[in-house]
């Protein structure tokens, strides 16, 4: 009761209102609603095309996960995954590569959905997955397909229900969406109703672009892999205006431009997002595609921050360290909006490296959304590259999506001269002796130092945990001097790239084995570096990654 206390009091007094609101009124879907189309009067760009997702008539894969859908009862299977039936009910495929080909699949998918899930009942009637819905059906027919008079009739239906139903109990990226779904419907027919959701879409638009999208351009909820997809959104609402010659409310395009920055900086080598937070591969679209999808648009890449060897992106909380082969993010975030931090992981000060092209430090990722140990360890912070104390996780998450008291960063110190930056916490002041963790990231001609402080009174028991991308080996440990120092390796045998992570400090460093989750539904084998000490503070330790 007492944790369920320390989460509910961050939470705004409308989201409890609104959640109370939606347990007790009783609102009935209308059975019909038929609307005219309204006619565009410009170009309708090719939007982002996503990977396929339809491998047969009848058969899905999402999170890498392959599915019979045959019946009435599989869009709501208690056997599967949430996130997965979500992603049933969002209708991608319509819009991925070679959608042209599976025409004949989509219709049928489309009057499947219609038969077989009865207005205002199941997960595909749930606000968010309504709003993707209706997004992907009119980019299928502003694409140049035709939408039956049953599906027409359906999409109206949707919308009024989305509407009455909208996500003011979440806020974030929920509420952004349902506002460009009712854009979308406003521009796509035509009526005194879409006039309706026109004005309330472009009104949440004008409440949630300024406060979701931070002056640095960083997405508010600091998930790099929602940021890509709110960042997608901008785009795809830039591009309906046009299409209906329909001037958008201001600042969307600054936005759209400023995320785009952010987006690229925010990127390792390999063009992937950096795992802080709820972050994998394969949900959002890369950076690249994005970029490019922006340049259709008609808006410019920038890549000037990119070149400077520390960026640091006050507002969002990030910084980028970068030279001829070393990538490095350090997060000093905070876990999110302290209303909404339900994708948020006790990662506070971790670190992330890249060397050349392959991830060297990573942290583990996130392979599902289901409530239960496995995402609970996920989210913690052994799961990631910082320090843990008392076996304590930095900011105690719970319950899938839940934060109880968090982390909050203090004493930033940044110097883009001396590629240095350095950052406290005080997520662990809540146990005895209230210990404060600091760590500063230094970037030097092939090497990257990071030395972490421990201060406070009293004994612990600290851990450092540096986690290995599955492609990178352990060649040798050895001891020397005060330091312990690993061989890391990488690459084919014809060309293997070694590097060597030194751990000074320490009474016990060992490697164990562990698990990667680059993208839902994935675990890989991989091997993490644990650094032990106990005793009285004040400890230290410094890890230097040299080249």
């Amino acid at each position: 009761m007492l944790r369920f206390a320390r989460t509910v009091r961050y939470l705004r007094m409308e989201q409890v209102l609104w959640r109370v609101w939606y347990r007790v009124r009783r609102v009935r879907p209308r059975g019909e609603v038929d609307l005219p189309r309204a006619i565009t009067g410009g170009p309708w760009v090719a939007p982002v095309a996503p990977d396929r997702r339809m491998v047969g008539p009848r058969t899905f894969e999402f999170l890498n996960h392959q599915a019979d859908v045959s019946g009435p009862a599989a869009w709501n299977a208690p056997s599967v995954p949430k996130l997965w039936l979500y992603n049933l009910h969002y209708f991608e495929d319509l819009l991925a590569s070679g959608a042209a080909d599976r025409v004949d699949w989509h219709r049928d998918y489309i009057a499947r959905w219609i038969a077989e899930n009865p207005p205002g009942s199941g997960n595909g009637w749930e606000p968010y997955p309504t709003s993707l819905r209706i997004v992907s059906w009119i980019k299928w027919a502003l694409a140049g397909n035709t939408l039956t008079e049953e599906a027409r009739r359906s999409l109206g239906l949707q919308v009024h229900w989305l509407r009455r139903n909208l996500e003011y109990h979440i806020l974030g990226n929920h509420l952004f969406a349902n506002a460009k779904a009712l854009i979308f419907a406003g521009l796509f027919f035509e009526g005194r109703e879409p006039d309706e959701w026109l004005r309330k879409g472009f009104a949440l638009l004008c409440r949630e672009l300024p406060e979701q999208v931070l002056e640095d351009g960083g997405h508010f909820e600091r998930s790099p892999m929602y940021h890509l997809i709110v960042v997608e959104d901008c785009l795809d609402l830039m591009n309906i205006l046009r299409a209906y010659g329909v001037n958008g409310p201001l600042g969307l395009e600054d936005a759209a431009h400023r995320m785009l920055a952010w987006g690229e900086v925010m990127a390792h080598p390999d063009g992937g997002v950096p795992f802080f937070n709820d972050a994998a591969l394969g949900i959002a679209p890369a950076i690249a595609t994005v970029s490019a999808y922006a340049v259709r648009l008609g808006l410019h890449r920038s890549e000037a921050r990119k070149t400077n060897p520390v960026i640091y992106l006050r507002d969002s909380g990030y910084v980028a360290f970068r030279n001829a082969d070393l990538t490095a993010f350090f997060d000093i975030a905070p876990v999110g909006p302290d209303y909404l931090p339900g994708h948020a992981h006790a990662d506070t000060l971790s670190v992330e490296v890249s060397i050349g092209d392959q991830r060297l430090l990573v942290n583990s990722g996130t392979s599902l959304y289901e409530a239960g140990d496995e995402r609970n360890r996920q989210r913690g912070t052994g799961a990631h590259n910082t320090v843990m104390i008392d076996g304590e996780d930095s900011s105690e998450v719970w319950a899938g999506f839940r934060v109880a008291r968090r982390a909050y960063v203090r004493d930033v110190d940044v110097s883009l001269g001396a590629q240095r930056a350095a950052a406290s916490h005080e997520g662990y002041q809540r146990l005895r002796g209230r210990p404060v963790h600091r760590r500063q990231v230094v970037l030097e001609d092939g090497c990257l130092e990071i030395t972490d402080d421990v201060t406070g009174l009293g004994e612990h028991a600290l851990e450092l945990r540096w986690h290995l991308h599955p492609d990178v080996e352990v060649k040798q440990v050895r001891r020397v001097a005060d330091r312990t120092v690993l061989t890391l390796a990488f690459g084919s045998r014809d060309d293997e790239r070694q590097v060597r992570l030194a751990i000074a400090g320490v009474s016990d460093c060992v490697v164990e084995s562990t698990t990667y989750h680059p993208a839902f539904g994935i675990s890989r084998d991989a091997l993490r570096v644990v650094a032990r000490l106990s005793g009285a503070l004040p400890r230290s330790f410094v890890t230097r990654v040299e080249l």
